[in-house]
C-alpha cells in the first residue's frame, strides 16, 4: 500500500505530461482524480492501522545499495500516519484551489503531483538515506512552482528557499554520516541508526543533534532560521502556499521528532534551550504577524509562531506535551491551509491582499467571511477547534516541566487572538473598501473549504481518534526520556 501511495501521484504526473497543453480543465480534472484516489488510499491505510501498536506497520524493505547499507524501506507509525493523511488531503485541496491556473497548467499539475510523492516519501521512509533523498527531492518541484508560477519577485523567493534549505541540508548530511559511522554494520536503516545513536557519548550526540537541528530547524522554521518563509509564501501561488505551510513545515518538525528518538541524551541536555528557542519563535512570530497588513505575510509569520508551539511540545519530552506537538502539526496544517485558501480566493477577486483594501465580506460573501473567521480563530486557539486541543496539551505538558515560565505561551496566544480579531473585524464586519462586491465561494471552493472546516471542527470537538492514533508511538517515545 505504501508503494502505491508513492507511485500513484508519480504515475499521474507522467500521464499529465502526455496530455495536450491546450486543455487545462482536463489536466486539472486528471490531477484531482489522482489526488482524490491517493487520499482514499491513505484513508484505507488508516482504517487498517492498529493504533495500539507502537512499532512500524505496513513495513516493507528492498536492498537499494547494499555496499553502503542503504535500502528502500517504507513504514508508518502513529507519528507519521497523521502526516500522510494530512499530505494527501492538502494536495487534493491544492488541486481544487488551482482553478485559476490556465497558462502552464501541464507543468504546474505535474510538479504538484511529484511534490506530493516526495512529501509522502519523507514521512514513510524508514531508511535515513531514503529520507534524505526524498527531503532534497521536494526542492525540485517547489523551485519551479515558485520560480515559474509565482509573483513579481518569484525568482528571488525561489532562490532564497533553495539556498536556505540546501544550507541546512549540508549540516544534516554531515550529522547523518556521523550516525552512519556509529550504526551497527554501517547501515542507514533508522532502527540501526537509533541503536548507534543511543550508544554514542554525550558530546558526540550533542554534535550530531546540532547538525540535524539546523537542517530541520530551517524547514520548520525556527527563529532565526525563518528568513525564507515570508518571501516564499508571498510570491508562491496560493495553492502552493497551502502545501508550504500545511505540509512542508511539518517535515521539519517530523524530522526533529525522529532526531530526538535517535539522540535522547542530547535532547535531554538541550531541553531548556529548545524550550527557550520555542518561546522566542512563538512570541516573535505572533508579534510580527500582528504588525502585518499583507494577509499572506501575516499567515506566514503566524506559521513561525505555531511551529514554535510544536517545538515547545517536543521540548517537554513528556507524553502530554509530545501528544500536543503531534496534534498541533495536524491542527495548524488544516487551519493554515484554510487561511491560504481564503486569502488566495480573495486575491483572485480583488487583486489585493492588503487588509485596508477589503471589507464588508459579511454582506457580499457570507460563506467566505465565515470560513476566514473560523480559520483565524482556530489558529488563535478558539475552544471547540483543533488548535485549542493542541495548545491545551502543550500548555499542560509545559507546565508540568517549567511551571510559571509557560505563561509566555499564553502571551503568544493572546497576541494571536489580537490579530485574528483585528482581521475578522476589518474584513468581515468592517466598512467596504473594495469598489465592487466580492463574489462568494463557488461550488469547488465550498467543497475544499468544507473539507478543511470539517477537519478543524471534528478534531476540536472529538479529538480522541486523532490523539489515539498517535498515543502508542508517542508513549514509547516519551519513555526514552524518563527511563
Amino acid at each position: 500500500m505504501l508503494k502505491f501511495l508513492l507511485l500513484l501521484p508519480l504515475s499521474g504526473a507522467f500521464l499529465i505530461a502526455l496530455l495536450p497543453a491546450r486543455r487545462p480543465l482536463r489536466i486539472r480534472a486528471v490531477a484531482a482524480v489522482v489526488a482524490a484516489l491517493n487520499l482514499g488510499l491513505s484513508l484505507a491505510l488508516a482504517a487498517s492501522f492498529d493504533a495500539g501498536v507502537a512499532d512500524q506497520q505496513f513495513f516493507e524493505t528492498r536492498p537499494w545499495n547494499p555496499r553502503v547499507g542503504s535500502s528502500f524501506a517504507l513504514g508508518v507509525d502513529g507519528i507519521s500516519l497523521p502526516m500522510v493523511l494530512l499530505s494527501t488531503l492538502l494536495c487534493l485541496i491544492a488541486v481544487l484551489a488551482s482553478g485559476g491556473i490556465r497558462v502552464g497548467a501541464r507543468l504546474y499539475f505535474s510538479l504538484l503531483l511529484v511534490l506530493e510523492a516526495s512529501m509522502l516519501g519523507v514521512f514513510m521512509a524508514r531508511d535515513w538515506s531514503l529520507f534524505y533523498v526524498f527531503w532534497e527531492f521536494t526542492l525540485i518541484p517547489l523551485f519551479f512552482l515558485i520560480d515559474r508560477m509565482g509573483g513579481s519577485n518569484r525568482h528571488r523567493a525561489a532562490l532564497n528557499f533553495v539556498l536556505y534549505t540546501l544550507g541546512g541540508s549540508v549540516f544534516m548530511l554531515v550529522a547523518l554520516l556521523l550516525l552512519y559511522d556509529a550504526a551497527p554494520g554501517h547501515s542507514f536503516a533508522m532502527a540501526d541508526m537509533i541503536a548507534g545513536g543511543h550508544s554514542l557519548p554525550l558530546a558526540t550526540q550533542l554534535l550530531v543533534f546540532a547538525g540535524l537541528f539546523v537542517g530541520f530547524g530551517v524547514k520548520m522554521p525556527v527563529f532565526p532560521m525563518h528568513g525564507w518563509l515570508p518571501l516564499a509564501h508571498v510570491e508562491a501561488p496560493s495553492p502552493i502556499s497551502i502545501l508550504l505551510s500545511g505540509v512542508l513545515l511539518k517535515m521539519g518538525a517530523y524530522g526533529l521528532i525522529r532526531a530526538a528518538e535517535t539522540l535522547p541524551q542530547a535532547v535531554l541536555t538541550l531541553q531548556s534551550a529548545l524550550a527557550a528557542l520555542a518561546l522566542v519563535s512563538l512570541v516573535y512570530g505572533s508579534v510580527l504577524a500582528w504588525r502585518q497588513t499583507d494577509l499572506k505575510r501575516m499567515v506566514a509569520y503566524s506559521s513561525v509562531a505555531h511551529m514554535g508551539v510544536v517545538l515547545l511540545g517536543i521540548a517537554t519530552l513528556n507524553f502530554t506535551g509530545l501528544s500536543g506537538a503531534v496534534f498541533q502539526m495536524t491542527a495548524h496544517g488544516l487551519a493554515a491551509a484554510l487561511m491560504f485558501l481564503i486569502v488566495g480566493i480573495l486575491y483572485q477577486r480583488t487583486h489585493s491582499r492588503e487588509l485596508g483594501e477589503i471589507g464588508s465580506l459579511r454582506e457580499s460573501a457570507p460563506r467566505l467571511a465565515f470560513c476566514l473567521a473560523l480559520a483565524l480563530l482556530s489558529s488563535a486557539g478558539l475552544p471547540g477547534s483543533a488548535g485549542f486541543i493542541a495548545e491545551l496539551h502543550v500548555l499542560v505538558g509545559g507546565f508540568a516541566r517549567w511551571q510559571g515560565w509557560i505563561v509566555i505561551l499564553s502571551l503568544g496566544v493572546l497576541v494571536s487572538a489580537a490579530y485574528a480579531l483585528r482581521v475578522v473585524g476589518r474584513l468581515c464586519i468592517g466598512p467596504r473598501q473594495h469598489r465592487a462586491a466580492v463574489a462568494d465561494l463557488d461550488l469547488s471552493e465550498r467543497f475544499a473549504a468544507g473539507l478543511l472546516l470539517a477537519g478543524i471542527v471534528v478534531a476540536g470537538l472529538w479529538p480522541a481518534p486523532l490523539l489515539g492514533l498517535s498515543a502508542a508511538s508517542v508513549r514509547v517515545l516519551s519513555q526514552l526520556f524518563t527511563s
